[in-house]
């Protein structure tokens, strides 16, 4: 049994990971602020379970991080804790920079004082993985894919602040000797998902009878992943990975956001038929491209795949319709957050 401390543990990629970890029988420490996109209602399936533990508290917070981590005694921590969303970033950069690179900072500050209290045995177990993501290395034309030698050229508030954690996390391991591990993911999807994000805005708007909002002409192209695809990765990454490297996961499938946008109408036209021959697609609007909108993000995974021998299982064309399922099924979830934080409409820059 592993006892792994996870900080952002209630948002979307964190509570997957979670519930993934506690079915393999270990034991977690979420440990959460809250903030709009987390969600408690993504671990209710596992709130009961004796090896999950929940904490509020902020990254930020030298003293009640240093505390819980030393009252929890963890071998791993792994930090999901982030503000993630390019529109909002354009809005507001500070929370960014107060999250995403003083709260790191203050996160390796912390894990460093454990580790350093460890026993010589316990230090060998010991692990701190930073989930980034790969927009730290800006935007690619029609070829090529970033890997894990590719210069960060990050072009938002959201994609610098990622940049810079994982710069401070490099320098921790390579100063300090902290056994760190960074792993730059693409797009995500999936369960639990806060609906600002694509895919779950298109299928809740869908679902809602509203626009479907697309920047620019929708040709901008991201490499898709399914979630439990990056949980899988992670785990094998905690089990195997090694210190002081970093590793990309990618799921290997490209796609436009006008083909994502699509592929969803398309299922969601055999799933629930609208009325009087419309079709889902009808509703799609055209807007307003983002400032710096990055044009394609494409990752090389061959490290992750050769070194510790991991592969995507999930095919997009599968994992979407379970994706869509999932939301279909889980309306009170989402209609929970509709109701009380988030109304469909676009964020960032109008």
């Amino acid at each position: 049994m592993k006892k792994i401390l996870v900080t952002g543990g209630s948002g979307f990629i964190g509570s997957n990971f979670i519930i993934e970890q506690i079915t393999k029988g270990n034991k977690i420490l979420n440990f959460d602020n809250l903030t709009y996109a987390a969600n408690q209602d993504n671990l209710l399936e596992i709130n009961k379970n004796s090896n999950y533990h929940f904490v509020r508290g902020n990254i930020t917070n030298f003293e009640r991080v240093s505390s819980k981590i030393n009252e929890f005694n963890p071998n791993v921590i792994i930090n999901f804790a982030a503000e993630s969303h390019v529109d909002r970033s354009i809005d507001d950069p500070k929370e960014f920079i107060d999250t995403n690179i003083i709260g790191t900072y203050n996160l390796l500050r912390c894990s460093l004082d454990y580790y350093n209290s460890l026993s010589v045995e316990n230090k060998i177990n010991f692990k701190f993985i930073h989930v980034s993501t790969d927009e730290v290395y800006g935007s690619l034309g029609e070829k090529g894919y970033f890997s894990e030698d590719s210069p960060y050229k990050p072009s938002s508030p959201y994609s610098a602040s990622k940049a810079s954690s994982d710069h401070l996390v490099n320098a921790w391991y390579h100063t300090f000797n902290l056994p760190t591990i960074i792993t730059n993911c693409s797009n995500n999807y999936g369960p639990y998902q806060f609906p600002e994000k694509l895919i779950p805005l298109i299928i809740i708007s869908c679902l809602s009878g509203k626009e479907l909002p697309i920047y620019g002409d929708g040709t901008n192209i991201r490499d898709w992943l399914y979630v439990k695809d990056h949980c899988a990765a992670l785990d094998i990454t905690i089990n195997y990975g090694q210190s002081g490297e970093t590793y990309n996961i990618g799921g290997n499938e490209e796609k436009t956001n006008l083909e994502i946008v699509n592929t969803i109408c398309n299922i969601l036209d055999e799933k629930i038929p609208l009325k009087n021959g419309l079709k889902y697609s009808d509703s799609i609007v055209y807007v307003k491209d983002r400032p710096g909108h990055d044009f394609r993000y494409a990752i090389n995974s061959s490290k992750i795949q050769s070194k510790l021998n991991w592969l995507p299982k999930y095919k997009f064309e599968h994992a979407i319709a379970k994706t869509i399922d999932w939301y279909i099924e889980n309306q009170s979830w989402w209609n929970k957050i509709l109701n009380n934080q988030y109304d469909l409409n676009r964020l960032g820059n109008k």
